[in-house]
C-alpha cells in the first residue's frame, strides 16, 4: 500500500475509533472476578463425584472443594453460567483442595445459550492453556483476545498422572452492554436522510452480526446516478459491492468488489467495519482485512433518501423484497457514527422498523463434529419393523470421501448405504452383493456448506433428496419392500461390529452433522453425550469445529488453496512458483544467475526478489565474455516523429516494459550499471525557453519525476545539440546514454514544441539495460570465532527461506542465528560433513540434519537452502538429498522472532563460522553483506578464490580468470568462444575459400593485448601437436587441413574419394607415413572430430570419439618447425604431391569448426582478429554454425551458403561455375574435350601413384584400438582390406 493508502487508513481508523469510544461496554479496568458470587446452581459439569451441583469457585474449601468428575477421562467438563453476556478478559485454575487431584492442561469454550459452542482459539488454532503443578497454586492467564458469552466451560485434556481430575476456577471480566436487533428473514430496518441526497467523501460502517443462514443482505444503500453500496451474505461469505460511478453498472449485473469470511453462518458473533475515504477502501471481516480501490473517477458516494438493513425493500410494496433478508441478529450497528438500532429502539422518526425485535432468539439446535476419519461414529435407534424409513439430517465437510450413514435393514430387506464418494452423493440399497436400488446425486459437496439430505421409503418407493432437490433410483424398484433399521450409524462403524451390522467400504466421515431425524422423530443428541442415549465415539457433541484453512489463504503467489479437513493443498500451476505453500521461485534472480548455471544468450524470466512477493519479468540475457547484459523491452523502440505538439496540446507517449514499476526497481537496484540509449532529433523545436527555464521537452522516470537532462548529460543539466534558440534549421540528432539509476527507467517522453512552421522532433529510446549483480558475488570473510555481522529482526511468520554460498576450511561454525521469546532458527556446520538446521515456532525445536559423504571444509563453495513453511521444513545442501519434515497441523505456527539477526556467529560469540559466505538471501531479500563488513571488526568485505570451484566451468582450453565479483573465462586459447568456451567458431567453405596461418611473429588476442599470450616461433622445433577441428561436408575428395613445415615435410588432412579419412605426415623426401580411417563414409553430411596429438614420437589419431589409432615413429624421423597452416584449398604454390594435388583441385566444399593446432585456433583467428593476426583468407567464407547446418534443411544451406552444393549431389546438368548457358553444341564440344583430357590425366597419375607407391617404407601399427562396439567380423573387414584403393593406405582402421 502506498502512502496516500496508509495515511487513509490511519486516518479511517482514528475516525471510527472516536466514534466508538464509549459506546461499547468494554472498559479498561475489565477484570473483576465473576464467578466467585455464583451460587451452585451456575456450576454444571459432564460428571461429579457426588451427583450433584457443587461449587468451584477459587479458593473454595468446602465439601469436596472443587470439581472432579464421576470418571477422569476424556471429554469431561465444568460449567459456568454467568447469568448475562459478559466481557472475559481472563481465566485462573487451582486443583481440588486438600487432594492430589488437578489439572495440568486445559482448553476453553464459549457460549451465548449453553448450547452450540465456540472453542478458543489463539493463532487460529486450539488454544492449550498450561495448569497446575499441584493443588494449591493459582495459575493466572489473561487472554490475547477477549470473549463476549454467557457461558464458559473448562475442558480438561491433562491431569496429575498420580492422582484424578481436580478443579477449581475464577473468570475475570467486566459487564457487556450491547444493541441488538433480531430479523427473522422478513424484517428490514430503514434509515431515512434528512435530505433527499446523502453525498460522501468519508465512511465508516461497523456491526456484529450472527446467523444459521448463508445468505441474506446486511445493508444496502442506492442512488439514482448509478451509485451503490451492498453487504450481503453468499454461501457463508461476505460480499460487498461498492460503486462510486456514474455508470448505470446495477447490483444485479456487477460483481463483488471483495469478498471476505468463510463459514459465517455457523450462529456465532461475527464483526464487519468497512472504511472508505474516497476510492480507497479498507474493509475487516473478524481479524482479516483487505485494502483495494473503487474504480471509476468519482469520490463521493450518492445515496438517495435511505439505508435499508436485513434487505432490499421494494419501493411501493411493503414486504417485498429484491434478494433474500438476512435471518440472525445484528448488534451495534454504526454508520458513520450513528446508532441505527438505538435510533430504533427509541422509535426515532429517521427509522422505520418492520418486524424487528431487539433480543437475539437464538435456535436451540446441537451440532455434533465427527473427529476421526478411522474411529468416530454416532450410534442413534431407529424404530424396527416399520413399514418404511425415513432419515433426515444436515452435514458440512471439507472431505470428499466419507460414509455417512449405514443401517441393517428389517426383514432382511438389505443393507442402507449413505455416503459421499468423490463430493457426489450416492445411496446404495443392497442384499448380499447384489444392488437392490443405488441413487447419485449433487456434485462438490465437500465444499464446507451445509447441505440437507432426506431418505424417504414408502410403498416401494425410494426418495433420495438433496438441499430440496428429490432423486430417485433408475431401476425399477416396484418389488422391493424396505422396512426401518433397528440401529443407525452415522459416520463410521464401530470396530467390534459384522458387516451385517455396520457396513463401511470407504473411510469415516470427518465434519459436522445437526438436525438429525429418524422415523420422523428428532433425536436429542444432548442425551447422547449424557450416555442416556445411542453410544458414540470420537465425537464433539454441542459444536462444530470445522476450520477453513484456506482463509487466510498460505498459498503465496496467486496459488489455489483446496482444502480436506485436516489440511490445505496448494496448487502453483502457472504461477511461476513451486513448494507445498507456492513459495520458490522457479526462475532465477538475474541473467548473472542463469550465466553460473550454464545457460547461453536467450530470453529468460528473472524473478528480481526472489520467494519476495514481486513476480517474474521476462527479459533478455545477452551472456557474453565480457559482460552479462540484461534487457527489458518496451512497447516502442522506433524512431517516432512528432509535430503539431504545443504546451496546450503535448506530445505524449508511455513506454510500458511489461511489467510493474516494483519489478524494474528492483531489477535496476541489483544491478550494478543500468542505461536506456536516448536518441533526440529537433528541426525548429526547443528544447529550453532559457538556458535554465521551463523544459519544453522532458521525459519521466521511475518517480514519476520530470527529468530536461539528456543522453550523456548528468541530471540537473539541462543541454542537447539542437540549442537553444530556433536556430537548429537543419534536422539535428542528439545521441547518449542515460546511466543514473535512481531515475531509470523512462515511463513517458513529453514534446510541447513542434507546432510552428517545419518544426519537427523525433525520438527513439532504447530497451533497459543492465548488467552485473550486487548481490550474486556479494560475499565476506570472517576471521575470528568471535566477529559476526548482525541485521534487523528476520521476519517471516509463515514462510522462512534462507540460502547462501559458503566455504571454509574450519571444523564447525553457526551461519546464522535468530532468537525470539520462545522461537529461534538457527543454521549451523555441525561438523566438516554435517550442516544442520533447527526451528522453533513454540511446539519444541525441530532439528534437520544433511550428512555429506564427502568433506564440506574444502575451500570450496557449497550451497544450502532451507525453508520453514505451513506445509513442510526442508533443508538442502548442494545436489545431496533434501532433508525434509512435514510441519504439525495442530499448535503454534507462526515464527515470532525478536532479536537481532547474526550471520557468521551467535549471540552468546560462540561456536562462531570461520571462512565466507556468499549471497545470503531471506524470503527473497538480499542481504548487502560487503556494506556492512566495513564498519564490522573481524570481518572483511569480498572473498578470493572463486576459480579454485568454478574453474572447471571453463571448458575446452578456457583460462579460468579472477574478479572480485566472480571469474569469468578466458577463451583466447581456445578454438571456442562465449561465457564458457563452449560457442563453436565455424565457417563454410566455399570451393575457393582457404585461410592460411603463418607461424612467424607472435601476435596479441588477449583484453590487454599481450605480447605473450600466444606465441609462436618458426625457429622452434614442436615437441608436442594437439591438432583438433570438427567437419561436415558432402564432397570427396576434399583437403581439410594442410600443414607446411618446409619445401618437402608437410602434415596433410584429406578425405578421399571413397569418403575415408586420411592422414599423412611427409618427413623428408622419403619417408612418408600415411593413415587411413574408413571405417564409414565421413562424406555423409554429419557432424564429425578429428584429434591429432603427438608428442615426441608417439603418435594417436582420435575419430568422432569412437575410432582410434596409435603409432610409434622411428627414431630416425626428423620434424621440423611449423611455417604454415591451411584450411581449405591451398592457392599457393608449394609442390604439392599428386595425392594432395588431387585432393586440393575442388578445394573443400562443407563446414570446419573449432580448428586448433596447439595454443593457435586459426579458424577463429580469421573470423576474430583479422588485422592482428597473421592470416589470409581468400574466396568465399561465411561465419555459420555446422551444428546448425546438420539439422536444417540441406537445400536451404547449400542455397544460402555454397554454390556448389557441399551438403548435397552436383547436378550432374549443370557445371560447377555460375557460367551462363550458351549454344547447346559449343557446350557438347567442351564437354567432350574435358573427358578426354580427364581420362589422359587419370592414365597419367595411376602410372605415377604406382611408382610412387614403391617408394613407400613399410611400416608397422605398434597399436591397434577399436571400440568396444566393434563386432569381430567388422574388425576382420578393416584388417582384410583390400589395397587397391583411390589413396595409399599404409596405416588404417
Amino acid at each position: 500500500m502506498d502512502s496516500t493508502a496508509r495515511l487513509t487508513s490511519v486516518l479511517t481508523l482514528l475516525f471510527s475509533g472516536l466514534w466508538q469510544l464509549g459506546l461499547t461496554a468494554t472498559n479498561y479496568n475489565c477484570d473483576d472476578p465473576l464467578a466467585s458470587l455464583l451460587s451452585p446452581m451456575a456450576f454444571s459439569s459432564s460428571s461429579d463425584l457426588t451427583g450433584t451441583p457443587i461449587s468451584a469457585q477459587l479458593n473454595w474449601r468446602v465439601g469436596t472443594g472443587g470439581w472432579s468428575p464421576a470418571d477422569s477421562s476424556a471429554q469431561q467438563w465444568l460449567q459456568m453460567d454467568l447469568g448475562n453476556r459478559v466481557e472475559i478478559t481472563a481465566v485462573a485454575t487451582q486443583g481440588r483442595y486438600g487432594s492430589s487431584d488437578w489439572v495440568t492442561s486445559y482448553s476453553l469454550m464459549f457460549s451465548d445459550t449453553g448450547r452450540n459452542w465456540k472453542q478458543y482459539k489463539q493463532e487460529d488454532s486450539i488454544w492449550t492453556f498450561a495448569g497446575n503443578m499441584n493443588a494449591d497454586s493459582v495459575v493466572h492467564h489473561k487472554l490475547l483476545h477477549s470473549v463476549r458469552a454467557r457461558f464458559i466451560r473448562f475442558v480438561p485434556l491433562e491431569w496429575n498422572p498420580s492422582g484424578k481430575i481436580g478443579m477449581r476456577v475464577e473468570v475475570y471480566g467486566c459487564s457487556y452492554k450491547s444493541d441488538v436487533a433480531d430479523f427473522d428473514g422478513r424484517s428490514s430496518l430503514l434509515y431515512r436522510f434528512n435530505q433527499k441526497l446523502m453525498s460522501t467523501l468519508k465512511d465508516v460502517i461497523s456491526l456484529k452480526f450472527k446467523s444459521m443462514q448463508g445468505d441474506g443482505v446486511l445493508f444496502h444503500g442506492e442512488g439514482q446516478r448509478g451509485d451503490h453500496i451492498t453487504l450481503e451474505l453468499q454461501n457463508g461469505r461476505l460480499a460487498l459491492y461498492l460503486n462510486l460511478d456514474d455508470s448505470k453498472a446495477r447490483l444485479s449485473s456487477s460483481p463483488p468488489l471483495a469478498t471476505l469470511g468463510s463459514l459465517l453462518d455457523d450462529q456465532h458473533w461475527h464483526s464487519v467495519l468497512i472504511e472508505r475515504v474516497g476510492k480507497q477502501v479498507n474493509f475487516t471481516v473478524d481479524k482479516h482485512t483487505e485494502h483495494f480501490r473503487t474504480k471509476g473517477e468519482a469520490d463521493a458516494l450518492d445515496i438517495d433518501y435511505e439505508l435499508s438493513f436485513g434487505g432490499i425493500p421494494v419501493p411501493g410494496k411493503p414486504g417485498t423484497f429484491l434478494k433474500k433478508n438476512f435471518h440472525g441478529c445484528i448488534e451495534n450497528l454504526y454508520y458513520n457514527g450513528v446508532n441505527i438500532i438505538d435510533l430504533a429502539k427509541r422509535r426515532k422518526h429517521q427509522i422505520y422498523t418492520g418486524n424487528v425485535t431487539f433480543s437475539c432468539s437464538e435456535p436451540q439446535i446441537v451440532p455434533i463434529t465427527f473427529v476421526n476419519s478411522s474411529s468416530s461414529y454416532l450410534l442413534l435407534p431407529g424404530t424396527p419393523q416399520i413399514d418404511g424409513l425415513s432419515v433426515s439430517f444436515q452435514f458440512r465437510t471439507w472431505n470428499k470421501d466419507g460414509l455417512l450413514l449405514s443401517t441393517e435393514l428389517s426383514e432382511g430387506s438389505g443393507t442402507l448405504l449413505l455416503s459421499l464418494e468423490g463430493g457426489i452423493l450416492r445411496l446404495v440399497i443392497q442384499k448380499t452383493t447384489q444392488h437392490v436400488a443405488e441413487i447419485l446425486t449433487g456434485s462438490s459437496l465437500n465444499d464446507g456448506l451445509w447441505h440437507s439430505v432426506s431418505i424417504n421409503a414408502r410403498r416401494s418407493r425410494i426418495t433420495l433428496t438433496l438441499d430440496n432437490d428429490s432423486a430417485s433410483p433408475a431401476q425399477d424398484t416396484a418389488r422391493v419392500q424396505i422396512y426401518s433399521g433397528n440401529s443407525y450409524y452415522f459416520g463410521g462403524c464401530p470396530d467390534n461390529l459384522t458387516d451385517s451390522q455396520c457396513l463401511n467400504p470407504i473411510k469415516a466421515f470427518q465434519g459436522c452433522m445437526r438436525l438429525i431425524f429418524i422415523d420422523n422423530q428428532p433425536k436429542d443428541l444432548i442425551s447422547v453425550q449424557q450416555g442416556s442415549l445411542g453410544n458414540f465415539s470420537d465425537l464433539h457433541i454441542d459444536l462444530c469445529s470445522i476450520k477453513d484453512r484456506c482463509l487466510p489463504n498460505y498459498c503465496e503467489h496467486g496459488g489455489r488453496c483446496s482444502q480436506s479437513w485436516t489440511t490445505f493443498y496448494c496448487n502453483c500451476s502457472d504461477t511461476g512458483y513451486t513448494g507445498g505453500t507456492c513459495h520458490d521461485s522457479i526462475y532465477e534472480q538475474s541473467c548473472e544467475v542463469y550465466r553460473h548455471r550454464g545457460n547461453t544468450a536467450g530470453f529468460f524470466y528473472v524473478d528480481p526478489d526472489g520467494t519476495g512477493p514481486l513476480g517474474p519479468l521476462q527479459v533478455y540475457c545477452n551472456i557474453t565474455e565480457d559482460k552479462i547484459w540484461m534487457s527489458v523491452q518496451h512497447n516502442n523502440t522506433e524512431l517516432t516523429r512528432v509535430q503539431g505538439s504545443s504546451p496546450e496540446k503535448p506530445y505524449t507517449m508511455t513506454l510500458e516494459y511489461g511489467g510493474s514499476m516494483e519489478q524494474l526497481e528492483a531489477l535496476i537496484d541489483g544491478s550494478e550499471h543500468c542505461e536506456q540509449e536516448v536518441a533526440y532529433h529537433c528541426r525548429r523545436s526547443r528544447l529550453l525557453n532559457t538556458p535554465d527555464g521551463t523544459p519544453f521537452t522532458w521525459w519521466i522516470g521511475r518517480a514519476n519525476e520530470r527529468h530536461p537532462y539528456w543522453g550523456g548529460s548528468l541530471p540537473g543539466v539541462q543541454q542537447c545539440e539542437c540549442g537553444l534558440e530556433e536556430n537548429c534549421l537543419d534536422l539535428t540528432s542528439d545521441t547518449g546514454f542515460l546511466s543514473f539509476k535512481d531515475h531509470l527507467p523512462v515511463t513517458q517522453i513529453v514534446i510541447t514544441d513542434t507546432n510552428r512552421s517545419n518544426s519537427e522532433a523525433a525520438w527513439r529510446i532504447g530497451p533497459l539495460r543492465c548488467y552485473g549483480d550486487r548481490h550474486f558475488w556479494n560475499a565476506v570473510s570472517f576471521y575470528t570465532e568471535a566477529s559476526y555481522l548482525h541485521f534487523p529482526t528476520f521476519h517471516a511468520e509463515f514462510s522462512a527461506d534462507i540460502s547462501f554460498f559458503f566455504k571454509t576450511t574450519a571444523l564447525s561454525g553457526v551461519f546464522l542465528e535468530n532468537l525470539g521469546m520462545k522461537d529461534f532458527i538457527r543454521l549451523e556446520m555441525s561438523s566438516p560433513s554435517e550442516i544442520m538446521f533447527a526451528i522453533d515456532v513454540g511446539n519444541g525445536p525441530v532439528e534437520l540434519i544433511v550428512q555429506s559423504p564427502s568433506l564440506l571444509n574444502d575451500n570450496q563453495w557449497h550451497y544450502i537452502r532451507a525453508e520453514r513453511n505451513l506445509k513442510e521444513t526442508s533443508l538442502q545442501v548442494d545436489s545431496l538429498p533434501r532433508s525434509t519434515r512435514q510441519t504439525s497441523e495442530d499448535g503454534h505456527f507462526r515464527l515470532q522472532l525478536n532479536s537481532q539477526l547474526f550471520v557468521g556467529g551467535t549471540s552468546s560469540r560462540q561456536k562462531g563460522f570461520v571462512g565466507c559466505i556468499r549471497s545470503l538471501h531471506l524470503n527473497g531479500q538480499k542481504l548487502d553483506l560487503e556494506e556492512r563488513a566495513k564498519v564490522t571488526s573481524g570481518v572483511r568485505p569480498g572473498c578470493p578464490g572463486h576459480c579454485s570451484s568454478y574453474g572447471s566451468n571453463c571448458h575446452n582450453g578456457g583460462k579460468c580468470v579472477e574478479k572480485h565479483s566472480g571469474y569469468s573465462c578466458d577463451c583466447t586459447n581456445s578454438p571456442y568462444e562465449g561465457p564458457f568456451c563452449q560457442k563453436e567458431v565455424s565457417a563454410v567453405f566455399e570451393a575457393s575459400a582457404s585461410i592460411t596461418y603463418v607461424f612467424q611473429e607472435p601476435y596479441p588476442v588477449t583484453k590487454n593485448m599481450s605480447l605473450s599470450s600466444s606465441s609462436i616461433y618458426t625457429d622452434v622445433t614442436p615437441s608436442k601437436e594437439t591438432i583438433a577441428l570438427s567437419f561436415v561436408t558432402a564432397q570427396a575428395p576434399s583437403l581439410l587441413l594442410f600443414i607446411n613445415s618446409s619445401s618437402q615435410d608437410f602434415l596433410a588432412v584429406y578425405i578421399c574419394k571413397n569418403g575415408s579419412l586420411q592422414v599423412r605426415y611427409q618427413l623428408g623426401k622419403e619417408e612418408s607415413y600415411v593413415f587411413t580411417i574408413d571405417a564409414e563414409n565421413f562424406a555423409n553430411r554429419r557432424m564429425h572430430h578429428v584429434k591429432i596429438s603427438r608428442e615426441g614420437r608417439e603418435l594417436t589419431i582420435q575419430m568422432d570419439q569412437q575410432f582410434r589409432l596409435s603409432y610409434n615413429f622411428s627414431p630416425e624421423a626428423e620434424f621440423r618447425p611449423v611455417r604454415s597452416l591451411t584450411l581449405g584449398k591451398i592457392t599457393e604454390n608449394v609442390g604439392l604431391d599428386s595425392e594432395i594435388a588431387k585432393a586440393n583441385t575442388l578445394g573443400f566444399v562443407g563446414c570446419l569448426s573449432s580448428v586448433q593446432y596447439n595454443h593457435i585456433a586459426p579458424l577463429k583467428a580469421a573470423l576474430r582478429h583479422t588485422t592482428i593476426a597473421p592470416v589470409t583468407v581468400q574466396g568465399t567464407l561465411t561465419e555459420s554454425s555446422c551444428g546448425a547446418m546438420v539439422d536444417s534443411d540441406v537445400n536451404a544451406v547449400t542455397t544460402v551458403h555454397s554454390s556448389s552444393d557441399p551438403f548435397g549431389k552436383t547436378d550432374e546438368r549443370e557445371p560447377l561455375t555460375n557460367a551462363v548457358r550458351s549454344d547447346s553444341a559449343v557446350i557438347g564440344g567442351v564437354i567432350a574435350v574435358v573427358i578426354f583430357i580427364t581420362f589422359c590425366i587419370i592414365g597419367i597419375m595411376t602410372r605415377f601413384l604406382y611408382q610412387q607407391k614403391q617408394t613407400h617404407r613399410t611400416n608397422q601399427m605398434k597399436e591397434k584400438e577399436y571400440p568396444d562396439n566393434l563386432d569381430s567380423s567388422f574388425r576382420n573387414d578393416i584388417d582384410l582390406q583390400n589395397t587397391v584403393s583411390e589413396c595409399k593406405r599404409e596405416y588404417f582402421i
